[in-house]
């Protein structure tokens, strides 16, 4: 079969299926650009650990202010996509009309989580410092920074959150998706999770959308915080447990439904199903 033939197929799918294809690519926020802007905004968070590049107090304020011109950029350009993309698809056509309304929301949002991230930063240092008291193996904060996948799902989720928060569309799931391919921990980015969270191992970790998690909360490997089975016209009620301050949750444990509540200080030993 020759080469034209089988482009005459690939394009004829195009028209058949036409939802599961992009063609326009400046119609729909691109994944890539997204992890660029990810890893811009944990180089900000922690510079020097995520690139190899020489830093001294002479070229920080540089690298910095440039990091932070190329997170606006980018990303007023992918949020603004993922906004026209949500408007069109619920109020119909006018494309250019949108782009014009959505592109100031957009650089605001931009410039939010860049004026955010000293808090995000102050949360994060909390986690590194439940992190390496809550693991014997740990040898320096900077290890946990550097080495922990609990730490980078952390990361990736408190800045995801803040997009997420603020009615960002599409690009908080491409960020928590990222990261869950890399460490194998899925947690939503409209979940919500407190201060000093321990992640321990973390393969494995699937944590959903409407869960609510308290201060000071250690999570081992396997744990789910899920959904019961529910119809799709109930996505907008709480579906997911809520977890108290200072509890524990041990490997493989399963906690099931938006009214299940675990009371502060518990400890939920590994393996159990609880609803």
């Amino acid at each position: 079969m020759r080469i034209d033939a089988l482009v005459d197929q690939i394009l004829a799918s195009y028209s058949e299926y036409g939802r599961v294809n992009q063609a326009d690519a400046d119609g729909f926020p691109n994944r890539e650009n997204v992890v660029a802007v990810l890893q811009n905004l944990q180089s900000l968070l922690f510079p020097g650990y995520r690139t190899a590049e020489q830093l001294d107090e002479y070229n920080l304020r540089y690298i910095t202010g440039q990091r932070i011109n190329t997170v606006i950029s980018l990303l007023t350009k992918e949020i603004q996509k993922a906004l026209v993309y949500e408007m069109l698809r619920y109020n119909g056509k006018n494309k250019d009309a949108k782009q014009y309304l959505c592109y100031a929301l957009a650089e605001k949002t931009a410039i939010a989580i860049i004026k955010e991230l000293p808090e995000i930063r102050r949360m994060l240092v909390l986690d590194v410092q439940a992190l390496f008291k809550g693991d014997p193996a740990a040898k320096s904060d900077e290890e946990v920074i550097v080495s922990y996948p609990g730490m980078e799902a952390i990361i990736v989720y408190r800045l995801a959150h803040f997009l997420h928060v603020n009615g960002v569309p599409v690009i908080p799931r491409i960020m928590s998706e990222h990261v869950h391919g890399k460490t194998g921990i899925d947690i939503h980015p409209g979940a919500t999770i407190g201060e000093s969270f321990f992640i321990d191992h973390g393969t494995g970790i699937v944590i959903g959308e409407t869960s609510v998690i308290g201060k000071n909360v250690k999570i081992y490997q396997g744990v789910t915080l899920g959904a019961l089975s529910v119809e799709k016209s109930l996505s907008d009620t709480k579906r997911h447990p809520t977890v108290e301050d200072d509890v524990t949750i041990y490997a493989n444990a399963t906690i099931l439904g938006g009214k299940t509540v675990i009371g502060k200080g518990s400890v939920i030993g590994g393996n159990t199903w609880i609803t």
